[in-house]
């Protein structure tokens, strides 16, 4: 069976003609687009649900990470939390459970209408106990069966190596790993004195994500995790390393996207994207953050869509949500609901910023038009989030102004004004 690049080598496969349609460009451009690797289309083929393009040519995109912890295993409020993200605009899920019946987790969230990614390595640790006795047949096994489940696409962290963990030794970073992930292919790297099975075997990994249809999302396993940490040396080798892959992949057949960079200043954000983008002949960017401050805990939320929107300026295609209870808890339903709010604002202000005219957008120009003339209802269905900004608006009455100027409300008094000077 042709993997999709494939097909779109010969063709305009269904997915990708969808996607064109969405995304209101030709359908041979969105077909090239993801041929040469420049965007990527999640659908596997054994489950249906609503598709959406990543990368060249599309609109940002929004991906929300649920999921049990060991500490707190509760599938219904995950999947609570899951409706809650699509509710607000998220356009994938993350299933990223630690706690619980992983299968039966990861199924549950397969059963709702948008595409799923998954992190298999947290899977096989629970399986084999500790990190340090996952071996690659357990990996790999874990692999096939999320793919065989129906996820869209899979956060492999191929990247982190022994030159990464060399890298690591050489040039010591405050904070070390912060990527569970990376963190977990670490220890069975130094614990087992092997070479990380994904990379080490990553045709063999190729043949199974060929074989499903699956993308490759290259995770970010050594991104660094505080802004001290941002110019070490263990970052730039990931990259230089996920660059080759992401070349491997897309000469297999295999569409994928690139995770990055985490935690940096955000005068460092313009540079580390074209790098990455330089590296992997613009694959797509996935990118949690980047986090910009280290000293916000509770508005990470905040910190990150200021991130975001500069990242999504620079070339990146897909943001991941961050909640208020980064880095503290577990998220809560009205966690979820706030980051993914703040993502897809994020999202929006990065897609009018990718070109000169993009603040000349129909929407932001009928919402100008309905502030000028008063038009509440006008702007409430205009709004990303009208239905919260209609209550803002009503809390001290139905009022013809905000209650903010009321009877000195500016617009009010320049358009009385010019109104008159017509009259005469």
């Amino acid at each position: 069976m042709p993997t999709l690049i494939q097909e779109c080598l010969a063709g305009i496969p269904a997915s990708v003609e969808t996607v064109a349609r969405e995304e209101g460009i030709p359908p041979r451009q969105a077909a090239r687009s993801v041929a040469r690797g420049r965007m990527v289309v999640p659908a596997n083929p054994r489950r249906s649900c609503r598709v959406c393009g990543i990368g060249e040519s599309c609109r940002v995109k929004v991906n929300v990470n649920i999921g049990t912890s060991g500490e707190r295993c509760d599938p219904e409020m995950e999947e609570a939390k899951a409706r809650a993200a699509l509710a607000n605009g998220a356009d994938t899920l993350m299933d990223l459970s630690t706690g619980g019946d992983l299968p039966a987790i990861r199924r549950r969230i397969l059963s709702l209408d948008v595409p799923v990614g998954t992190v298999p390595v947290y899977e096989a640790v629970r399986r084999a106990g500790n990190a340090a006795d996952v071996d690659g047949d357990t990996l790999f096994s874990v692999i096939r069966e999320h793919c065989r489940d129906g996820v869209d696409f899979l956060t492999l962290h191929c990247g982190v190596n022994l030159d990464a963990v060399s890298a690591l030794r050489s040039d010591p970073r405050t904070m070390q790993v912060v990527s569970r992930g990376g963190a977990f292919h670490v220890a069975m790297m130094i614990q087992r004195e092997e070479e990380n099975p994904l990379y080490a075997e990553f045709d063999y990994l190729l043949e199974i994500l060929a074989e499903y249809g699956v993308v490759a999302s290259l995770g970010d396993g050594m991104r660094p995790g505080c802004l001290q940490d941002a110019d070490r040396h263990a970052k730039m080798m990931e990259y230089l390393t996920l660059g080759r892959l992401a070349n491997r992949a897309l000469d297999a057949g295999v569409q994928r996207m690139i995770e990055g960079p985490g935690h940096i200043p955000l005068n460092q954000i313009e540079y580390n994207i074209r790098v990455i983008k330089e590296v992997t002949n613009d694959a797509p960017l996935y990118l949690l953050g980047p986090l910009v401050t280290d000293l916000a805990p509770g508005y990470d939320h905040v910190v990150s869509a200021i991130g975001g929107a500069v990242a999504c300026m620079h070339g990146a295609d897909f943001l991941c949500m961050v909640s208020p209870s980064e880095h503290l808890a577990l998220p809560l339903v009205d966690d979820i609901v706030e980051g993914t709010r703040t993502a897809k604002i994020a999202a929006h202000i990065g897609d009018i910023s990718r070109t000169r005219e993009g603040f000349r957008m129909p929407r932001e120009i009928r919402m100008a038009e309905a502030r000028h003339h008063l038009d509440w209802e006008q702007q409430f269905k205009l709004a990303l989030y009208g239905e919260n900004a209609r209550a803002i608006h009503r809390r001290d009455g139905d009022l013809e102004t905000c209650s903010m100027c009321g009877d000195l409300c500016a617009m009010k008094l320049v358009q009385e004004i010019f109104t008159k000077e017509k009259k005469k």
